[in-house]
């Protein structure tokens, strides 16, 4: 008996063509048509300064219309055209999406994250680019770039590592390096498991934080209006807490496994009309309690990125 031939499994789809494309920048058709108060707005100089210093550094991503031939649908980027067109720059190297949903493409997108940024920064510099022209390509002031440029001096990889893709301000660093780096490996993770990455939450975690966990050993602890004594127990308790969150960070893998399966269990006892006869004439509160299982969201949701 002749074996079939293996399938061979469907290739990859691309969601960009392989190459950019230069195209004229009328032909870049926009979806959404932009306020009038964005070319007031400081993004709209900060890219106007960008293009003007350094030149276009983040192709604008468009689709080929269906409809006309040598005319693109613009998915990201509509502010980089306008300043294109107002400095009277004719045509832009384009990234070709295979995608033509605007709404798919823009919502996976997200807001720069510091240490991002950070690594922009100081690729620039070993570029050869000074810190003053890349103030002025970003609107910033120098010493912003020197701040940003020097983000993760005292920072521990596995520590930069937790928190590269997070919005943490720059005191939130600055705090960070205060501490020995267990310890800003810990308050990264405590950070990460709160969802709470402001300047107020880890200077809470610094005042919870011992004396020998920190850079200097001898130098006190400084919180306006909290007592010595406030603050060990400050300390006590942030232990107690991160133990907690170990502990629960240790079975919640197996706990969720088993919810999703029980959950899908009684998803299907439930579909069964005789069963969920049965339980209404002699179990109801087993039946409320069932129900109540299988409309359980197996997983918190994630907040979209903006």
């Amino acid at each position: 008996m002749s074996r079939g031939k293996r399938k061979t499994p469907d290739a990859v789809a691309l969601g960009f063509e392989s190459d950019c494309v230069t195209v004229p920048v009328e032909a870049v058709l926009p979806v959404k048509a932009l306020s009038a108060s964005v070319k007031s707005s400081r993004k709209y100089r900060q890219i106007t300064a960008s293009i003007k210093e350094v030149g276009l550094v983040e192709p604008p991503v468009v689709t080929r219309s269906t409809g006309e031939e040598d005319t693109y649908m613009l998915l990201d980027g509509h502010i980089r055209i306008e300043v294109l067109k107002d400095l009277g720059i004719e045509r832009v190297e384009c990234l070709i999406s295979t995608d033509d949903e605007a709404f798919t493409y823009n919502k996976r997108i997200s807001r720069l994250a510091p240490i991002q940024e950070h690594k922009m920064i100081r690729k620039a510099i070993e570029r050869g680019v000074s810190e003053e022209k890349i103030a002025l390509a970003l609107d910033l002031n120098p010493r912003s770039i020197v701040r940003k440029a020097k983000l993760l001096d005292g920072i521990c990889e596995e520590a930069v590592g937790i928190l590269k893709d997070k919005h943490c301000a720059t005191a939130v660093f600055e705090i960070l390096r205060k501490m020995k780096a267990m310890r800003q490996i810990e308050a990264a993770e405590l950070m990460m498991n709160a969802n709470n990455y402001s300047p107020a939450y880890i200077s809470a975690i610094l005042a919870g934080t011992p004396q020998a966990q920190l850079v200097d050993t001898k130098k006190p602890k400084k919180m306006r209006g909290i007592t010595p004594e406030a603050m060990a127990r400050m300390e006590r308790e942030l232990a107690r807490l991160q133990e907690g969150i170990t502990s629960i960070q240790d079975s919640y893998g197996q706990d969720h496994l088993q919810l999703t399966v029980i959950k899908g269990y009684l998803g299907k006892l439930l579909g069964n009309a005789r069963i969920v006869r049965y339980l209404m004439q002699h179990r109801p509160e087993f039946l409320t309690e069932f129900q109540a299982i299988t409309e359980m969201v197996s997983a918190p949701q994630q907040p979209e990125a903006e």
